[in-house]
């Protein structure tokens, strides 16, 4: 009787077996014929990343996940878009002190306010995230959410970045962003969870990443709401209430998203609770990490970057841990979309 049982339950194995490999050789096949990832060079990154999107969505999979844990996080700064020679969050806050200095003379009196002012905005970002959080503060606290999403919108429309030249929306990572759309493309939901306000970031996050505002978890402040005539209006107050960086981030995706994720893309020690939280005792799983190697085209920095961005410690767990580092010089074809050529006439 055993014996019989080994002789059916085997090519029932088998099969199963069988059919998993034809799923996954068809995967590649179709991948390979729509060229996923192709601003990336034929590296160990791009074949970890494909091989975790297809190892995780192919039925019959040992490792398939529903739709529902489907869950990818995303840092910003420095992971989908620069943060030099400043993150663009903190060069949109200096323009705003810039344009509203002359309407508060009791700025001077504020040590942090005026050295941004004086141009060192990178040693107030160094002296911690709630200094950066505070020049934010200054320059919206009382105005409503409606008004501050304006503002950010007019800066984003007329700001130009100092080294490239190009609107901040334009420079967001072209290998990055096919990530994303590979990623939706196979069921997951990607969230953006950063150190930067969360209200600054969903003015423009659905339009240069295809990220929804309900998918954007950061930092915040506190918000009132009112009702002023028949309008209801939220009011922005000065005070945070979460700093969502470092051991925050786990804290914000638990809170916002109830669920831990199942693949993190970061680029630095800011980034590494998040990195842990999401893959550490919690197959299947993904961790990647972006290195910033090249000068000639972005920029080359890790344990001393320009502003923010230290990558030290996570660097140095993302072998044991399994952790995937790009090489943003080696692994990139390109960094940012091509600029159009203007038409001949």
């Amino acid at each position: 009787m055993r014996s019989e049982a080994r002789s059916i339950v085997r090519p029932r194995g088998m099969w199963r077996g069988l059919a998993v490999l034809v799923v996954g050789v068809g995967f590649l096949s179709q991948a390979t014929a729509a060229e996923p990832l192709p601003s990336w060079h034929d590296s160990p990154a791009r074949t970890a990343i494909l091989e975790f999107v297809e190892r995780t969505t192919t039925p019959g999979s040992p490792d398939f996940l529903e739709p529902a844990a489907r869950i990818a996080v995303f840092d910003n700064d420095g992971t989908l878009w620069p943060e030099t020679p400043l993150p663009f969050q903190a060069q949109f806050v200096v323009d705003e002190l810039k344009r509203l200095e002359g309407d508060h003379p009791e700025w001077k009196e504020n040590a942090a306010i005026s050295a941004a002012l004086a141009g060192d905005v990178t040693g107030v970002l160094r002296s911690g995230p709630g200094q950066g959080m505070m020049l934010l503060e200054a320059t919206h606290a009382g105005m409503t959410v409606d008004e501050f999403n304006d503002r950010v919108r007019r800066w984003l429309d007329t700001a130009r970045h100092p080294v490239w030249n190009r609107p901040y929306s334009d420079l967001a990572y072209q290998p990055m962003l096919e990530v994303l759309d590979l990623l939706r493309d196979h069921g997951f939901a990607p969230y953006i969870v950063s150190g930067g306000g969360a209200d600054f970031m969903r003015v423009w996050a659905e339009e240069v990443y295809g990220i929804p505002p309900s998918q954007v978890i950061g930092s915040y402040g506190k918000v009132r709401y009112e009702l002023r005539g028949d309008k209801p209006v939220l009011v922005k107050e000065g005070g945070i209430e979460l700093i969502d960086d470092r051991e925050g981030k786990p804290v914000g995706i638990h809170r916002f998203i109830g669920r831990r994720p199942v693949a993190c893309f970061g680029n630095s020690d800011g980034d590494q609770a998040m990195l842990e939280w999401t893959t550490i005792g919690h197959p299947p799983s993904f961790g990647l990490i972006v290195h910033h190697t090249d000068a000639v085209r972005e920029s080359a920095y890790d344990a001393h970057p320009p502003a923010t961005g230290t990558l030290v410690t996570a660097l140095e767990a993302a072998p044991r841990r399994g952790w995937i580092v790009v090489d943003m010089a080696r692994d990139w074809k390109v960094v940012f979309k091509p600029v159009a050529e203007p038409t001949e006439r």
